[in-house]
């Protein structure tokens, strides 16, 4: 029905209206299959043609269900109609995932946006707090926000923290314009650098700024020169920032350059190559991520009301950190020997002063701690084991019956296929957990590269545990 024109969609809000019951009440009538699921759009979102609406404005009127309260049996809470979940299209094949502030930084192996859309939207209601344990770029904390629930993010990567800080950042006008101010200042000293060449006559002076810059011994060997100037000069003037929200774009869109403007070969292949950077490009790429991060959070903060809540926790899951209570969580975890985070944002973490060293001791999953051929190195053992201590800890936090999803593919160990989802799901029942549903989806061609040695992971599962751990 992707025909009907735009001006005759109805979004759920409006057919509830139209209905006369509230909004939450229509959703549950959805997940019982009382009403007939309407079609989603590219991002992922329901709307109703107007046969459809008219279809539940019957039900309204004609059923008595519409006017019964919600009965729960034995004092435990309703369980959504996990059916509905099965009739989604989860390949999403066409989808733009770069709305809002999901494209403001780079980073590779995140899930495309219309997945915790649509699981937040048939597993939760308005007002629950969503987690995303394993929360890297934010992008289940901006859907959740963006769907009126309040969202928990944790990760051990504080660059993580800081990009999901930033993408779930609410700012003010004067905020943006501040930023956008910044943007200007770093247009125009870029435009205003001459390259230098050492042939030339009268060669024009280098730009050397005074600004702050790493003390790491490689800086030289992965930046040219030059780069290393601006990029000083930059981050000092995001650094300058009173208010730490907008420090914290500013500095967001700082890093989405780094790999770029470095000899790194790009966020997904750490080998070195020149890329012949001109003097200014870098001035100049950092206006444009600021421009782009400033107007994209203006739009978020336009979307999102104030009442709900977004906090994000830096910390390992294995040291069982303290969090609030969860009515659902959404999440893509590690995969083993696939990636590591550690140092394929090493560059950007030491221009941020970030611990690096200490992300390195505690990824989870990171291709350098399976990849190991020592007698301690990590096996699938390892990552079952270490997900049997995530899932008791978090079956005491996550409510009797909630659920916790895990968008998670398959890894190759020493040659040797393995089945992550099978991994997580033995590692839940010992605390707990029960599997509800498994979802086979294709993924998008480009959006998941990992290791070449390995190859790019084609397919992938969403692996539903229901918590029963909490239960008597």
């Amino acid at each position: 029905m992707n025909h009907i024109d735009a001006s005759q969609r109805l979004s759920t809000a409006e057919v509830a209206r139209l209905a006369g019951v509230h909004k939450d009440t229509l959703l549950r009538w959805l997940r019982a299959g009382l009403v007939r699921e309407p079609h989603r759009d590219r991002h992922g979102w329901r709307y109703f043609t107007p046969a459809e609406a008219q279809a539940v404005v019957n039900f309204a009127q004609s059923s008595t269900e519409a006017t019964q309260p919600l009965v729960l049996v034995a004092g435990e809470p309703l369980t959504p109609y996990l059916g509905k979940l099965a009739a989604i299209d989860w390949d999403f094949a066409d989808a733009k995932t770069s709305y809002l502030t999901h494209g403001i930084h780079p980073y590779p192996a995140k899930f495309i946006p219309q997945i915790p859309n649509a699981l937040i939207q048939e597993l939760s209601s308005v007002g629950d707090t969503v987690a995303d344990i394993f929360c890297g770029s934010g992008t289940t904390l901006v859907e959740a926000l963006t769907l009126k629930r309040h969202a928990v993010g944790i990760d051990a990567n504080p660059l993580a923290c800081l990009i999901s800080k930033s993408k779930t950042t609410v700012i003010s006008e004067s905020e943006a314009l501040d930023l956008l101010a910044l943007a200007q200042r770093a247009r125009t000293l870029g435009d205003s650098l001459l390259p230098t060449g050492e042939d030339d006559l009268f060669p024009a002076p280098r730009f050397v700024s005074t600004a702050w810059r790493p003390a790491f011994d490689k800086l030289d060997f992965w930046f040219e020169p030059p780069v290393i100037e601006e990029l000083a000069e930059a981050l000092a003037w995001c650094r300058e920032f009173a208010g730490e929200l907008a420090r914290n774009l500013a500095l967001t869109a700082f890093s989405a350059i780094v790999v770029a403007v470095s000899k790194q070969d790009s966020d997904t292949r750490y080998v070195r190559r020149d890329k012949n950077i001109p003097t200014g490009e870098t001035l100049r790429r950092f206006a444009r991520s600021l421009e782009q991060a400033t107007r994209a959070a203006v739009e978020f903060s336009q979307l999102v009301e104030p009442r709900f809540r977004c906090e994000v926790i830096a910390a390992n899951l294995l040291d069982l950190p303290e969090i609030p209570r969860l009515d659902l969580v959404v999440c893509s975890p590690p995969y083993p020997n696939a990636y590591s985070y550690h140092l394929y944002h090493m560059t950007r973490m030491v221009w941020l002063g970030m611990d690096q060293p200490k992300f390195k001791r505690d990824e989870i999953g990171s291709h350098r701690k399976y990849s190991s051929n020592s007698r301690n190195g990590a096996t699938a053992q390892t990552f079952k084991a270490e997900f049997a201590r995530i899932l008791r800890w978090l079956a005491g936090s996550l409510k009797p019956s909630g659920y916790a999803c895990f968008v998670v593919g398959d890894s190759t160990l020493k040659g040797q296929r393995i089945h992550n989802a099978d991994l997580i799901s033995e590692a839940g029942q010992a605390a707990g957990f029960v599997e509800a549903m498994r979802i086979d989806r294709t993924m998008q061609a480009s959006k998941k590269a990992f290791n070449p040695t390995i190859g790019k992971i084609k397919t992938e599962n969403i692996l539903i545990l229901e918590n029963r751990g909490g239960r008597t």
